[in-house]
């Protein structure tokens, strides 16, 4: 069709050696090379009749080797026997074979091939037999488990199963095990691919075709076209149905070959609709004359349970699995028409679903960035000293600090991440965010009032005085650690983000960040941070308000429509009353309120960033009304990101075709900014979002920095001036700037599904047990230096174990961190022996009076 729109670009790649090609071959990658092995043809002699030759299996395999882009076949491999019509599925140890057939021989043998590609040798490795027979099936795999479900016992489609096993490799001995199959008929010839669905990996399992009991023949085949997810997780828990039903494909989908794209796509590249079979049961010779089988991609996206037609194919071969070889989609040989095969072999690239950023938006853009620059430069000319360049001279208006507060806190996660997750998943994180203006009091009327009163540059001078120099030391630097970590994580979410909308690779948009805010971070200090960050938040949040509407634009019924699709869809689900013995590794009401709570525990106790903004305002009052300030725009600010997470849904879903099927999940949002707000107004969100970044980086740098100077030079009075500790102030913000921007490009992963929650685990990592240690001070007057030492490294040490052994939700790592360090510390402290200190002021029990005057 011309002018059609394609979603995929073909390229061939040198032909199968065999001339004719093969239907129903094994198909795979190892050790990047392809392996194709076994199938069947019709080979015609000089003068022979197509139509009058039997089909021949083969026991041949070849190998296609490649050098960059240089491909060339290996030949001479030999399978065990002629083999053809089973199930593959491509390994990291590599391409386990299953079952198939040999003319009215159905086989339950299961082999993997592997490819030394040193000896350019092709290996086989016997594996557990399948539990009985099959052949036209299919494979997936998750993990280290490898599915097979459908398929023939026999050589008729009249044996058409129900079959649905799995095998996992990882066991030591693997063995077969029988799972409870689809709600829907049996059928062979079918499609299966892994994908995730925003929520975890599950099992499509779709199409194929069944022969109808009561009619013989051609006439009696039926072909499908319903799709059904399977949830390994959800089978293991029990709790819910492991299958359920979902969108019908467009057409029917018979002896097709489909693959994961993206984070959420499943694309259809292969197949026969049954759209022929009418005819060829009311006239026999129409098969001789058979145009062919549609050259028709389609595509499903697991989120929002959509289909679109995703464009013309060169070719369509069915009978023949799709594989990935890296980011391609190789499909080789198969059959094209009945009794045809082809030698071809396709490689398809998915193509981006751009817009062009344009010169305006990129002008916007850079007039924004260096606008922020410019604040640095502004600020620079005031810091005299320490005090001014680490607390502002305490002379920071508090609904200022309130938005630095917020944009430290939030900041870029918030804006691109949460909606993201929103969009896959539903509401059940808000509650956790409601943890924020619940944990303030604590934070105002428990915490505070100590850091006031010893007139805290680094909150960890707290420690120093509660217990000693080196927990002080300790906590600090495991700060520190976290700050790196989590400047990381935001440039390196920001990156992935925008290079799906800019012009800009990730590691360029990671350089970009780390260069401007090594300039206006180290020449302004904390001021320059604080007003940068404040005119953040009002162009996010301005900017959240402006994409609603454009969301309810596009989504028929505007605000209800949007309402509608979400609750139909279980989008809007606020509350998990899951109190059983392994909720603790979902996001189970209980979860979430522990670990916001925790989470935000430790924000307000321990994390210098957030200490340091309430440290620079002028009064207790007015840092008091910061915190407060902060929890209110945090619950609103939430709704809104929640909802454009759930407008986001309903957007896609109403226009399936608009989505990029490249894309990782965490780039929705500013994929929508880019292509459906504006040029100009994008540009300025996208510069936001940017910036955003930047100043939760400048803060990581300053904060930082802040702790180095205070808790690891002045104490050993390494600097003879003031002078001395401004410029060695300047000099570690620029390391630290370094450092977070090499973490970033560390962390650059295309793997990651969902950045938010990655840095949920980096917070209770980290933070976890420091906030634990906070409390152990404040809270009791028992806890001393040893024991604080010994629940530092002993919550600290639980939360590895909890991440490296369990599979407990991220999201409660910073509860556990906590309450772990403070059963630790404090048992530590009542069995160990303990020197006298002065406690005055420093715990809940001993803090005097408040008198007129102090701050």
């Amino acid at each position: 069709m011309a002018g059609e729109r394609a979603r995929l670009a073909a390229t061939a790649l040198p032909d199968l050696p065999d001339t004719i090609g093969v239907a129903g071959p094994f198909v795979g990658v190892h050790n990047n090379a392809l392996i194709v092995a076994g199938g069947a043809n019709f080979p015609v002699p000089a003068g022979g009749d197509l139509w009058e030759v039997p089909k021949v299996y083969y026991a041949d395999a070849w190998v296609l080797v490649r050098n960059g882009e240089s491909f060339k076949w290996k030949t001479g491999f030999k399978l065990k026997k002629p083999v053809g019509y089973g199930m593959c599925v491509s390994t990291d140890k590599g391409v386990v074979c299953i079952g198939g057939q040999t003319g009215e021989t159905v086989y339950s043998d299961v082999f993997r091939l592997e490819w030394d590609a040193k000896k350019k040798n092709l290996n086989h490795t016997k594996l557990p037999p399948l539990p009985s027979v099959c052949t036209g099936g299919m494979a997936a795999l998750i993990g280290e488990v490898v599915y097979v479900a459908g398929g023939q016992s026999g050589a008729g489609l009249g044996t058409a199963t129900k079959n649905f096993w799995r095998l996992d490799l990882g066991d030591n001995k693997p063995k077969w095990e029988k799972l409870p199959s689809w709600p829907g008929p049996e059928r062979a010839f079918n499609q299966m691919v892994a994908q995730h669905n925003g929520r975890e990996m599950c099992l499509y399992v779709f199409g194929g075709r069944r022969q109808d009991a009561n009619v013989e023949g051609i006439k009696g085949i039926i072909a499908m076209n319903d799709v059904y997810e399977f949830s390994p997780v959800r089978h293991k828990s029990g709790k819910a149905e492991a299958w359920r039903k979902r969108k019908e494909s467009p057409k029917p989908i018979m002896a097709g070959t489909a693959v994961a794209v993206g984070q959420s796509h499943v694309f259809v590249v292969g197949g026969a609709d049954g759209g022929g079979l009418e005819r060829i049961a009311a006239d026999a010779e129409f098969v001789k004359t058979h145009p062919g089988f549609p050259k028709r991609a389609w595509a499903y996206h697991t989120i929002t349970d959509t289909w679109i037609d995703a464009g013309p194919l060169p070719a369509n071969h069915v009978t023949t699995p799709a594989v990935k070889w890296g980011d391609d989609i190789i499909i080789a040989s198969g059959e094209i028409k009945p009794r045809v095969r082809s030698a071809k072999v396709w490689r398809l690239t998915p193509i981006k679903n751009e817009k062009p950023f344009g010169a305006i938006n990129f002008t916007v853009l850079v007039l924004y960035l260096l606008a922020m620059v410019g604040v640095g430069v502004w600020f620079m000319r005031k810091s005299k000293s320490t005090d001014d360049y680490f607390r502002g001279g305490q002379n920071i208006p508090w609904w200022a600090a309130a938005c630095s507060i917020y944009a430290t806190m939030l900041s870029s996660l918030t804006f691109v991440a949460l909606p993201a997750l929103v969009y896959a998943t539903d509401w059940l994180l808000y509650v956790g965010m409601l943890m924020i203006p619940a944990v303030a009091p604590l934070a105002i009327y428990g915490v505070m009032p100590f850091f006031r009163r010893i007139d805290a540059t680094s909150a960890y001078e707290y420690l120093g005085k509660r217990f000693n120099l080196p927990v002080r030391l300790l906590g600090s630097g495991l700060f520190t650690l976290f700050h790196i970590s989590r400047m990381g994580i935001v440039m390196a979410l920001t990156a992935l983000a925008l290079s799906a909308v800019t012009p800009l690779t990730p590691w360029q948009s990671v350089l970009i960040m780390g260069v401007l805010c090594l300039i206006y971070c180290t020449m302004g200090g904390v001021e320059a941070v604080i007003w940068t960050d404040t005119i953040q938040t009002v162009v996010l949040l301005g900017g959240a308000v402006v994409c609603v509407f454009y969301i309810l634009g596009g989504v028929g019924g505007g605000l209800g429509g949007v309402l509608d699709l979400a609750n139909a869809n279980g989008k809007m689900t606020l509350v998990n009353l899951d109190f059983s013995p392994d909720s603790f590794t979902t996001l189970a009401l209980w979860v979430i309120i522990l670990g916001g709570i925790g989470q935000n525990l430790s924000s307000y106790t321990s994390d210098q960033a957030v200490v340091q903004r309430y440290m620079t305002t002028k009064s207790i009052d007015a840092a008091a009304r910061s915190i407060w300030a902060n929890g209110i725009m945090a619950v609103f600010g939430s709704l809104l990101f929640f909802f454009i997470g759930t407008g986001l849904y309903a957007f896609y879903h109403s226009n399936p075709a608009q989505l990029n099927p490249t894309i990782q999940n965490d780039q929705v949002f500013p994929m929508f900014i880019a292509t459906e707000l504006p040029v100009g107004i994008a540009g300025l969100i996208v510069a936001g979002i940017f910036a955003a970044a930047q100043s939760t980086v400048s803060t990581s740098m300053n904060s930082t920095a802040t702790t180095l100077v205070t808790d690891f030079l002045r104490p050993f009075n390494r600097c003879d001036s003031e002078a001395g500790y401004l410029k060695a102030a300047k000099v570690l913000t620029f390391m630290m700037g370094v450092l977070g921007t090499l973490a970033g490009l560390v962390f650059i992963s295309p793997e990651i599904r969902s950045l938010m929650s990655e840095y949920f685990k980096v917070i209770g990592m980290f933070m976890g047990a420091l906030g634990g240690l906070f409390l152990l001070g404040i809270l009791t007057t028992r806890a001393h230096a040893r024991g604080a030492f010994i629940g530092l490294l002993g919550g600290v040490a639980v939360m590895v174990w909890i991440w490296r052994a369990t599979e407990t939700s991220g999201y409660i790592y910073a509860f556990i961190g906590i309450s772990s360090c403070l059963l630790i510390g404090y048992a530590a402290s009542v069995l160990l022996p303990a020197e006298k200190h002065d406690l005055e002021n420093l715990t809940l029990h001993t803090l005097k009076k408040q008198e007129a005057g102090d701050v």
